[in-house]
Protein backbone atom coordinates (compact mmCIF):
# COMPACT_ATOMS: atom_id res chain seq x y z
CA UNK A 1 0.00 0.00 0.00
CA UNK A 2 1.10 3.62 -0.76
CA UNK A 3 2.21 6.14 2.20
CA UNK A 4 -1.17 7.94 2.74
CA UNK A 5 1.02 11.32 1.21
CA UNK A 6 0.84 9.43 -1.82
CA UNK A 7 -2.64 8.35 -2.04
CA UNK A 8 -4.72 12.24 -2.77
CA UNK A 9 -4.83 13.45 -6.18
CA UNK A 10 -1.88 15.85 -6.35
CA UNK A 11 -0.50 18.63 -8.81
CA UNK A 12 2.82 19.84 -8.66
CA UNK A 13 6.07 21.48 -9.92
CA UNK A 14 9.56 20.58 -10.65
CA UNK A 15 12.05 23.53 -9.86
CA UNK A 16 15.37 23.52 -8.12
CA UNK A 17 15.98 26.14 -5.85
CA UNK A 18 19.00 27.70 -7.47
CA UNK A 19 16.09 28.97 -10.71
CA UNK A 20 14.89 31.17 -8.55
CA UNK A 21 15.18 34.59 -8.85
CA UNK A 22 17.50 36.40 -6.46
CA UNK A 23 20.15 39.00 -6.11
CA UNK A 24 23.31 36.86 -5.32
CA UNK A 25 23.94 34.83 -8.57
CA UNK A 26 21.83 31.82 -7.78
CA UNK A 27 18.58 30.95 -6.85
CA UNK A 28 18.36 30.18 -3.22
CA UNK A 29 16.43 29.92 0.21
CA UNK A 30 15.84 33.87 0.30
CA UNK A 31 12.56 35.50 -0.37
CA UNK A 32 11.54 34.38 -3.53
CA UNK A 33 11.63 30.76 -2.04
CA UNK A 34 8.54 31.99 -0.15
CA UNK A 35 7.26 34.03 -3.08
CA UNK A 36 7.13 30.59 -5.05
CA UNK A 37 5.68 28.98 -2.40
CA UNK A 38 2.99 31.91 -2.77
CA UNK A 39 2.88 31.22 -6.39
CA UNK A 40 2.31 27.29 -6.28
CA UNK A 41 -0.67 28.08 -4.12
CA UNK A 42 -2.16 30.51 -6.12
CA UNK A 43 -1.70 28.18 -9.20
CA UNK A 44 -3.48 25.43 -7.43
CA UNK A 45 -0.01 23.17 -7.18
CA UNK A 46 0.34 21.19 -3.99
CA UNK A 47 3.93 20.12 -4.34
CA UNK A 48 6.76 21.50 -5.56
CA UNK A 49 9.92 19.06 -6.17
CA UNK A 50 13.54 20.16 -6.05
CA UNK A 51 16.66 18.41 -7.49
CA UNK A 52 18.36 17.06 -4.51
CA UNK A 53 20.10 19.49 -2.36
CA UNK A 54 23.24 18.38 -0.90
CA UNK A 55 26.66 19.76 -1.94
CA UNK A 56 27.27 19.93 -5.76
CA UNK A 57 30.27 17.98 -6.87
CA UNK A 58 31.59 17.27 -10.94
CA UNK A 59 30.32 19.96 -13.21
CA UNK A 60 28.25 21.68 -10.79
CA UNK A 61 25.64 18.25 -10.54
CA UNK A 62 23.41 18.32 -7.86
CA UNK A 63 23.64 14.16 -8.23
CA UNK A 64 27.44 13.91 -7.25
CA UNK A 65 27.85 15.79 -3.68
CA UNK A 66 30.59 15.58 -1.18
CA UNK A 67 27.59 14.41 1.69
CA UNK A 68 24.44 12.16 1.20
CA UNK A 69 23.90 14.29 4.25
CA UNK A 70 24.71 17.68 4.22
CA UNK A 71 23.05 20.56 2.34
CA UNK A 72 24.25 22.55 -0.60
CA UNK A 73 26.24 25.75 0.76
CA UNK A 74 25.40 28.17 -1.94
CA UNK A 75 21.47 27.74 -1.38
CA UNK A 76 21.88 30.22 1.99
CA UNK A 77 20.38 32.80 1.72
CA UNK A 78 21.97 36.18 2.73
CA UNK A 79 18.35 38.04 3.88
CA UNK A 80 18.34 36.54 6.82
CA UNK A 81 22.20 36.40 7.95
CA UNK A 82 21.32 40.17 7.70
CA UNK A 83 18.39 40.92 9.93
CA UNK A 84 20.56 39.16 12.51
CA UNK A 85 23.49 41.69 12.43
CA UNK A 86 25.73 39.30 11.27
CA UNK A 87 27.00 40.59 7.70
CA UNK A 88 26.35 44.01 6.06
CA UNK A 89 23.78 44.37 3.12
CA UNK A 90 26.17 46.68 1.47
CA UNK A 91 28.82 44.31 1.05
CA UNK A 92 27.12 41.64 -0.93
CA UNK A 93 25.99 43.89 -3.95
CA UNK A 94 27.20 42.45 -7.44
CA UNK A 95 26.57 42.28 -10.92
CA UNK A 96 25.43 38.53 -11.64
CA UNK A 97 23.66 36.83 -14.56
CA UNK A 98 19.87 36.89 -13.78
CA UNK A 99 19.40 34.17 -15.78
CA UNK A 100 22.28 31.67 -15.98
CA UNK A 101 24.22 30.56 -12.95
CA UNK A 102 27.93 31.65 -13.46
CA UNK A 103 29.31 28.79 -10.98
CA UNK A 104 32.97 29.78 -11.52
CA UNK A 105 31.58 33.11 -10.31
CA UNK A 106 29.58 32.87 -8.18
CA UNK A 107 30.49 29.93 -6.04
CA UNK A 108 34.05 31.23 -4.63
CA UNK A 109 31.77 34.55 -3.97
CA UNK A 110 29.21 33.58 -1.78
CA UNK A 111 31.69 30.72 -0.12
CA UNK A 112 33.09 34.17 0.42
CA UNK A 113 29.94 35.41 1.98
CA UNK A 114 29.37 32.91 3.90
CA UNK A 115 33.07 33.43 5.44
CA UNK A 116 32.14 37.14 6.38
CA UNK A 117 28.74 35.77 7.90
CA UNK A 118 30.22 33.00 10.34
CA UNK A 119 32.62 35.66 11.76
CA UNK A 120 29.88 38.20 12.23
CA UNK A 121 27.91 35.05 13.88
CA UNK A 122 31.13 35.09 16.27
CA UNK A 123 31.42 38.63 17.24
CA UNK A 124 27.62 39.02 17.48
CA UNK A 125 25.63 35.87 18.23
CA UNK A 126 23.39 35.95 21.37
CA UNK A 127 24.10 32.87 24.01
CA UNK A 128 20.63 31.75 22.72
CA UNK A 129 22.24 31.28 19.34
CA UNK A 130 25.03 30.18 20.29
CA UNK A 131 23.17 27.12 22.26
CA UNK A 132 20.76 26.98 19.21
CA UNK A 133 24.13 25.79 16.84
CA UNK A 134 25.09 23.97 19.52
CA UNK A 135 21.88 21.60 20.13
CA UNK A 136 21.59 21.48 16.17
CA UNK A 137 25.20 20.02 15.77
CA UNK A 138 24.76 17.14 18.92
CA UNK A 139 21.36 16.34 16.74
CA UNK A 140 23.42 15.78 13.54
CA UNK A 141 26.36 14.48 14.90
CA UNK A 142 26.02 10.99 13.18
CA UNK A 143 26.90 12.63 10.10
CA UNK A 144 28.18 16.05 10.95
CA UNK A 145 31.51 15.23 12.65
CA UNK A 146 32.44 13.44 9.74
CA UNK A 147 31.58 15.92 6.86
CA UNK A 148 33.00 18.74 8.59
CA UNK A 149 36.05 17.27 9.31
CA UNK A 150 36.18 16.04 5.57
CA UNK A 151 35.39 19.65 4.44
CA UNK A 152 38.59 20.98 6.72
CA UNK A 153 40.49 18.64 5.57
CA UNK A 154 39.24 19.18 1.70
CA UNK A 155 40.07 22.68 2.10
CA UNK A 156 43.85 21.53 2.99
CA UNK A 157 44.87 19.48 1.04
CA UNK A 158 42.78 20.59 -2.73
CA UNK A 159 42.80 19.66 -4.96
CA UNK A 160 44.10 16.47 -4.07
CA UNK A 161 41.16 13.22 -3.50
CA UNK A 162 41.02 12.28 -0.02
CA UNK A 163 43.05 8.48 -1.06
CA UNK A 164 45.89 11.16 -1.69
CA UNK A 165 45.40 12.78 1.81
CA UNK A 166 48.44 11.43 4.05
CA UNK A 167 48.09 7.95 4.79
CA UNK A 168 47.27 8.62 8.24
CA UNK A 169 44.29 10.73 7.45
CA UNK A 170 43.18 8.74 4.43
CA UNK A 171 42.62 5.70 6.73
CA UNK A 172 41.41 7.96 9.41
CA UNK A 173 43.95 6.61 12.22
CA UNK A 174 42.90 8.13 15.73
CA UNK A 175 45.26 10.02 16.73
CA UNK A 176 45.81 11.65 13.30
CA UNK A 177 42.04 12.45 13.48
CA UNK A 178 42.25 13.54 17.09
CA UNK A 179 44.94 15.92 15.99
CA UNK A 180 43.45 17.44 12.92
CA UNK A 181 40.21 17.98 14.83
CA UNK A 182 42.15 20.22 16.81
CA UNK A 183 44.30 21.76 14.25
CA UNK A 184 41.12 22.42 12.26
CA UNK A 185 38.47 23.79 15.04
CA UNK A 186 37.97 26.59 13.36
CA UNK A 187 37.38 25.53 9.89
CA UNK A 188 35.10 22.73 11.52
CA UNK A 189 32.92 25.68 13.23
CA UNK A 190 32.72 27.25 10.01
CA UNK A 191 31.21 24.22 8.18
CA UNK A 192 28.92 23.60 11.41
CA UNK A 193 27.47 27.04 11.14
CA UNK A 194 26.47 26.61 7.29
CA UNK A 195 25.22 23.31 7.71
CA UNK A 196 23.30 24.84 10.88
CA UNK A 197 21.76 27.72 8.90
CA UNK A 198 21.04 25.38 5.73
CA UNK A 199 18.87 23.48 8.05
CA UNK A 200 17.04 26.56 9.54
CA UNK A 201 16.55 28.37 6.44
CA UNK A 202 15.09 25.36 4.53
CA UNK A 203 13.09 24.59 7.79
CA UNK A 204 11.19 27.69 7.25
CA UNK A 205 10.59 27.10 3.94
CA UNK A 206 9.14 23.74 4.76
CA UNK A 207 6.84 25.62 7.26
CA UNK A 208 5.54 28.31 5.09
CA UNK A 209 5.03 25.74 2.38
CA UNK A 210 2.95 23.54 5.15
CA UNK A 211 0.92 26.91 5.74
CA UNK A 212 0.23 27.12 2.09
CA UNK A 213 -1.00 23.03 1.48
CA UNK A 214 2.31 22.79 -0.58
CA UNK A 215 4.04 19.65 0.02
CA UNK A 216 7.83 19.66 -0.38
CA UNK A 217 9.56 16.80 -2.54
CA UNK A 218 12.87 15.83 -2.26
CA UNK A 219 15.73 13.91 -4.98
CA UNK A 220 17.51 10.93 -3.42
CA UNK A 221 20.33 10.00 -5.75
CA UNK A 222 20.83 6.66 -5.24
CA UNK A 223 25.15 7.03 -4.97
CA UNK A 224 27.71 9.46 -3.56
CA UNK A 225 30.73 10.59 -4.94
CA UNK A 226 33.94 9.30 -4.47
CA UNK A 227 35.71 12.49 -3.17
CA UNK A 228 32.83 12.96 -0.45
CA UNK A 229 32.73 12.62 3.68
CA UNK A 230 30.13 9.39 2.97
CA UNK A 231 33.06 7.25 1.17
CA UNK A 232 35.81 8.41 3.39
CA UNK A 233 34.25 7.67 6.78
CA UNK A 234 33.54 4.38 5.43
CA UNK A 235 35.19 2.97 2.92
CA UNK A 236 34.52 -0.58 3.46
CA UNK A 237 30.41 0.14 2.87
CA UNK A 238 31.98 0.74 -1.12
CA UNK A 239 33.93 -1.10 -3.45
CA UNK A 240 37.29 0.34 -3.43
CA UNK A 241 41.27 -1.43 -3.77
CA UNK A 242 43.75 -0.93 -0.86
CA UNK A 243 44.37 2.71 -1.98
CA UNK A 244 40.99 3.51 -1.98
CA UNK A 245 40.07 4.06 -5.10
CA UNK A 246 37.14 2.45 -6.77
CA UNK A 247 37.98 -0.30 -9.02
CA UNK A 248 34.57 -0.33 -10.83
CA UNK A 249 32.10 2.61 -11.27
CA UNK A 250 28.21 3.29 -11.53
CA UNK A 251 26.08 4.61 -14.69
CA UNK A 252 23.78 2.77 -17.63
CA UNK A 253 24.61 1.56 -20.59
CA UNK A 254 23.09 3.07 -23.96
CA UNK A 255 19.60 3.85 -23.89
CA UNK A 256 17.23 6.92 -25.05
CA UNK A 257 19.40 9.65 -23.50
CA UNK A 258 23.33 8.66 -24.97
CA UNK A 259 24.16 6.07 -27.67
CA UNK A 260 27.39 5.68 -25.50
CA UNK A 261 25.36 5.36 -22.42
CA UNK A 262 26.30 7.46 -19.47
CA UNK A 263 29.32 6.82 -16.76
CA UNK A 264 28.33 8.62 -14.06
CA UNK A 265 31.69 7.80 -12.06
CA UNK A 266 30.11 6.88 -8.75
CA UNK A 267 31.89 4.19 -6.38
CA UNK A 268 29.28 1.25 -6.46
CA UNK A 269 28.17 -0.03 -3.07
CA UNK A 270 29.28 -3.24 -0.97
CA UNK A 271 26.29 -4.37 -0.68
CA UNK A 272 27.03 -7.29 1.52
CA UNK A 273 28.67 -5.01 3.84
CA UNK A 274 25.95 -3.04 4.10
CA UNK A 275 23.78 -5.46 4.70
CA UNK A 276 25.69 -6.78 7.83
CA UNK A 277 24.66 -3.70 10.27
CA UNK A 278 21.27 -4.30 8.72
CA UNK A 279 21.63 -1.28 6.14
CA UNK A 280 21.92 1.63 9.21
CA UNK A 281 23.60 3.89 6.72
CA UNK A 282 20.49 3.36 4.00
CA UNK A 283 18.12 4.15 7.58
CA UNK A 284 20.24 7.15 8.51
CA UNK A 285 20.27 8.53 5.02
CA UNK A 286 16.48 8.19 4.38
CA UNK A 287 15.51 9.69 7.43
CA UNK A 288 17.71 12.75 7.33
CA UNK A 289 15.82 13.14 3.88
CA UNK A 290 12.65 13.06 5.73
CA UNK A 291 13.60 15.52 8.20
CA UNK A 292 14.48 18.18 4.81
CA UNK A 293 10.91 16.88 2.44
CA UNK A 294 7.80 15.33 2.94
CA UNK A 295 7.93 12.95 0.19
CA UNK A 296 11.16 11.59 -1.44
CA UNK A 297 11.89 10.71 -5.28
CA UNK A 298 14.73 8.53 -5.12
CA UNK A 299 16.42 8.23 -8.57
CA UNK A 300 17.71 5.12 -10.22
CA UNK A 301 15.24 2.69 -8.89
CA UNK A 302 16.27 -0.10 -10.86
CA UNK A 303 19.40 -0.02 -9.64
CA UNK A 304 18.07 -1.56 -6.18
CA UNK A 305 17.21 -4.74 -8.38
CA UNK A 306 20.74 -4.85 -10.37
CA UNK A 307 22.64 -1.86 -11.53
CA UNK A 308 25.46 -1.22 -13.90
CA UNK A 309 28.76 -1.61 -13.62
CA UNK A 310 32.11 -0.73 -15.47
CA UNK A 311 35.21 -0.98 -14.82
CA UNK A 312 36.72 2.27 -13.70
CA UNK A 313 39.57 2.53 -16.55
CA UNK A 314 36.80 2.30 -18.95
CA UNK A 315 36.12 5.61 -20.71
CA UNK A 316 32.04 5.15 -21.62
CA UNK A 317 29.61 3.05 -19.98
CA UNK A 318 29.53 0.56 -23.46
CA UNK A 319 31.66 -2.24 -21.28
CA UNK A 320 29.98 -3.25 -18.23
CA UNK A 321 27.83 -5.52 -16.73
CA UNK A 322 24.39 -6.00 -14.46
CA UNK A 323 25.12 -6.95 -11.06
CA UNK A 324 22.54 -7.49 -8.23
CA UNK A 325 21.54 -5.29 -6.24
CA UNK A 326 19.72 -5.70 -2.35
CA UNK A 327 16.14 -5.88 -3.63
CA UNK A 328 13.55 -6.47 -0.45
CA UNK A 329 15.94 -6.72 1.93
CA UNK A 330 16.85 -2.86 1.75
CA UNK A 331 13.16 -1.70 1.76
CA UNK A 332 12.15 -3.95 4.58
CA UNK A 333 14.70 -2.67 6.38
CA UNK A 334 14.05 0.70 5.65
CA UNK A 335 10.30 0.15 6.05
CA UNK A 336 11.04 -1.43 9.96
CA UNK A 337 13.42 1.35 11.03
CA UNK A 338 11.14 4.19 9.55
CA UNK A 339 7.22 3.01 8.47
CA UNK A 340 5.76 3.04 5.14
CA UNK A 341 8.24 5.13 3.27
CA UNK A 342 6.49 8.59 1.21
CA UNK A 343 8.74 7.20 -2.03
CA UNK A 344 8.63 7.97 -5.84
CA UNK A 345 10.41 5.27 -7.55
CA UNK A 346 12.16 6.82 -10.74
CA UNK A 347 11.83 3.96 -12.50
CA UNK A 348 13.06 5.33 -16.32
CA UNK A 349 15.03 3.56 -18.74
CA UNK A 350 15.54 -0.01 -19.31
CA UNK A 351 13.29 -1.52 -16.87
CA UNK A 352 12.81 -5.31 -16.69
CA UNK A 353 9.92 -7.17 -14.81
CA UNK A 354 11.78 -7.84 -11.46
CA UNK A 355 12.06 -4.07 -11.31
CA UNK A 356 8.28 -3.90 -11.72
CA UNK A 357 7.74 -6.45 -9.19
CA UNK A 358 9.76 -5.09 -6.68
CA UNK A 359 7.86 -1.72 -7.12
CA UNK A 360 5.29 -3.19 -7.13
CA UNK A 361 6.24 -5.41 -3.39
CA UNK A 362 6.90 -2.03 -1.72
CA UNK A 363 3.67 0.33 -2.88
CA UNK A 364 5.76 3.20 -4.40
CA UNK A 365 4.75 4.80 -7.56
CA UNK A 366 6.49 4.47 -10.86
CA UNK A 367 7.12 7.25 -13.09
CA UNK A 368 5.76 7.73 -16.17
CA UNK A 369 7.17 10.83 -18.81
CA UNK A 370 4.66 12.09 -22.12
CA UNK A 371 7.43 13.10 -23.80
CA UNK A 372 8.23 9.44 -24.59
CA UNK A 373 4.21 8.29 -25.16
CA UNK A 374 4.09 9.29 -28.46
CA UNK A 375 6.71 6.93 -30.14
CA UNK A 376 5.08 3.90 -30.46
CA UNK A 377 1.31 3.21 -30.63
CA UNK A 378 -1.91 3.50 -28.42
CA UNK A 379 -0.65 0.45 -26.46
CA UNK A 380 2.52 2.66 -25.08
CA UNK A 381 2.85 2.33 -21.47
CA UNK A 382 3.52 6.30 -21.18
CA UNK A 383 0.26 7.15 -22.53
CA UNK A 384 -1.89 8.61 -20.38
CA UNK A 385 -5.09 6.04 -20.83
CA UNK A 386 -2.74 3.67 -19.36
CA UNK A 387 -1.54 4.44 -16.44
CA UNK A 388 -2.56 2.79 -13.11
CA UNK A 389 -3.58 5.12 -10.18
CA UNK A 390 -0.09 4.54 -8.29
CA UNK A 391 1.59 6.42 -10.87
CA UNK A 392 3.68 10.04 -11.27
CA UNK A 393 3.07 11.60 -14.51
CA UNK A 394 5.89 13.84 -16.04
CA UNK A 395 5.75 16.20 -19.19
CA UNK A 396 9.49 16.02 -18.93
CA UNK A 397 11.83 15.87 -15.92
CA UNK A 398 15.03 17.56 -15.53
CA UNK A 399 16.84 15.62 -18.08
CA UNK A 400 14.46 15.94 -20.53
CA UNK A 401 14.00 18.72 -22.96
CA UNK A 402 11.37 21.54 -22.85
CA UNK A 403 7.92 19.79 -23.88
CA UNK A 404 8.27 22.97 -27.08
CA UNK A 405 12.45 21.73 -27.45
CA UNK A 406 11.12 18.46 -27.68
CA UNK A 407 8.39 19.57 -30.15
CA UNK A 408 11.01 21.09 -32.34
CA UNK A 409 12.70 17.64 -32.75
CA UNK A 410 10.49 14.59 -32.29
CA UNK A 411 10.24 12.33 -35.18
CA UNK A 412 7.39 12.91 -38.10
CA UNK A 413 5.83 9.84 -36.23
CA UNK A 414 5.71 11.13 -32.92
CA UNK A 415 4.24 14.76 -34.35
CA UNK A 416 1.73 13.08 -36.31
CA UNK A 417 0.79 11.04 -33.31
CA UNK A 418 1.01 13.76 -30.68
CA UNK A 419 -1.32 15.85 -32.84
CA UNK A 420 -3.89 13.52 -33.46
CA UNK A 421 -3.50 11.91 -29.48
CA UNK A 422 -4.17 15.25 -27.71
CA UNK A 423 -6.05 16.25 -30.69
CA UNK A 424 -3.57 19.97 -30.95
CA UNK A 425 -2.04 21.47 -33.82
CA UNK A 426 0.46 22.11 -31.88
CA UNK A 427 0.13 25.94 -31.47
CA UNK A 428 -0.52 25.13 -27.39
CA UNK A 429 1.35 21.67 -26.86
CA UNK A 430 2.91 22.64 -23.71
CA UNK A 431 -0.80 23.28 -22.57
CA UNK A 432 -2.21 19.81 -23.90
CA UNK A 433 0.40 17.61 -22.41
CA UNK A 434 0.04 19.69 -19.20
CA UNK A 435 -3.54 18.95 -19.52
CA UNK A 436 -3.10 15.15 -20.48
CA UNK A 437 -1.41 14.47 -17.68
CA UNK A 438 -3.51 16.18 -14.96
CA UNK A 439 -6.42 14.35 -16.41
CA UNK A 440 -4.92 11.50 -16.32
CA UNK A 441 -5.71 8.52 -13.68
CA UNK A 442 -2.23 8.79 -12.10
CA UNK A 443 -2.36 9.85 -8.59
CA UNK A 444 0.54 12.58 -9.00
CA UNK A 445 1.17 15.17 -11.41
CA UNK A 446 4.17 17.12 -12.03
CA UNK A 447 5.83 19.30 -14.19
CA UNK A 448 9.11 22.07 -14.81
CA UNK A 449 8.47 25.52 -14.74
CA UNK A 450 9.82 25.82 -18.13
CA UNK A 451 6.62 23.61 -19.67
CA UNK A 452 4.11 26.01 -17.79
CA UNK A 453 5.65 28.98 -19.37
CA UNK A 454 5.78 27.29 -22.91
CA UNK A 455 9.60 27.99 -23.64
CA UNK A 456 11.83 26.44 -26.25
CA UNK A 457 14.71 23.90 -25.50
CA UNK A 458 17.23 26.61 -24.37
CA UNK A 459 15.59 26.74 -21.40
CA UNK A 460 16.37 22.80 -20.56
CA UNK A 461 17.67 22.37 -17.14
CA UNK A 462 20.63 18.81 -17.81
CA UNK A 463 21.50 17.57 -21.19
CA UNK A 464 22.16 13.58 -20.11
CA UNK A 465 26.25 12.31 -20.48
CA UNK A 466 27.18 16.29 -21.11
CA UNK A 467 28.90 18.67 -18.38
CA UNK A 468 28.20 22.49 -19.85
CA UNK A 469 26.13 24.15 -19.83
CA UNK A 470 23.96 21.85 -17.41
CA UNK A 471 22.05 22.57 -14.05
CA UNK A 472 22.82 26.63 -14.60
CA UNK A 473 18.93 27.75 -15.90
CA UNK A 474 16.83 30.52 -14.00
CA UNK A 475 13.93 32.37 -14.89
CA UNK A 476 12.68 36.25 -13.63
CA UNK A 477 9.30 36.85 -12.27
CA UNK A 478 8.28 39.08 -15.32
CA UNK A 479 8.07 35.80 -17.32
CA UNK A 480 4.80 34.41 -15.30
CA UNK A 481 2.04 36.28 -16.75
CA UNK A 482 -0.99 36.25 -14.49
CA UNK A 483 -2.89 34.52 -16.77
CA UNK A 484 -0.42 31.36 -16.90
CA UNK A 485 -1.21 31.00 -13.08
CA UNK A 486 -4.94 31.41 -13.84
CA UNK A 487 -4.90 28.91 -16.70
CA UNK A 488 -2.54 26.54 -14.62
CA UNK A 489 -5.23 26.68 -11.80
CA UNK A 490 -8.08 26.14 -13.55
CA UNK A 491 -6.73 22.92 -14.95
CA UNK A 492 -5.36 21.75 -11.54
CA UNK A 493 -9.11 22.18 -10.49
CA UNK A 494 -10.73 21.16 -13.42
CA UNK A 495 -8.54 17.67 -12.99
CA UNK A 496 -9.51 17.25 -8.66
CA UNK A 497 -6.37 17.88 -7.87
CA UNK A 498 -6.42 20.93 -5.76
CA UNK A 499 -5.71 20.66 -1.88
CA UNK A 500 -9.10 19.21 -1.39
CA UNK A 501 -9.24 16.91 -3.70
CA UNK A 502 -10.45 13.02 -3.63
CA UNK A 503 -8.15 10.35 -2.11
CA UNK A 504 -7.27 8.04 -5.55
CA UNK A 505 -8.41 4.77 -5.82
CA UNK A 506 -6.93 1.63 -6.70
CA UNK A 507 -3.61 2.52 -5.29
CA UNK A 508 -1.74 -0.05 -4.41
Amino acid sequence: MANPLLLQRRAGVVLHPTSLPGPHGSGDFGPNAFLFVDWLHSAGQTLWQTLPLGPVGSGYSPYMGSSAFAGNPCLLAFEPMVEQGWIDADSLRAEFDALHVNYPDVVPWRMQKLREAFAGFIRHSQPAQQQALYDWAQSQQAWLDDYTLFMALDKQYAPAIWPEWPTELARREHMAMVKARLEHASEIDFWCFVQWQFDMQWQAIKTYAHQKQVLLVGDLPIFVAHHSADCWARPDLYVLDEAGLPTVVAGVPPDFFSASGQRWGNPLYNWAAMKQDGYQWWIERVRRQLMLADIIRIDHFRGFVDYWEIPANEPTAACGRWQPGPGDDLFAALVQALGDLPIIAEDLGIITPEVTALRERTGFPGMKVLQFAFSGDESHVFLPENYESNTVVYTGTHDNDTVNGWWATCSAHERAFTKHHLKTDGTDLHWAMLRAGAMSVACISLCQLQDILGLDGTHRMNVPGTTEGCWIWRFVWDWIDPLVTQQMARITAESGRSDTSPTCVNAH
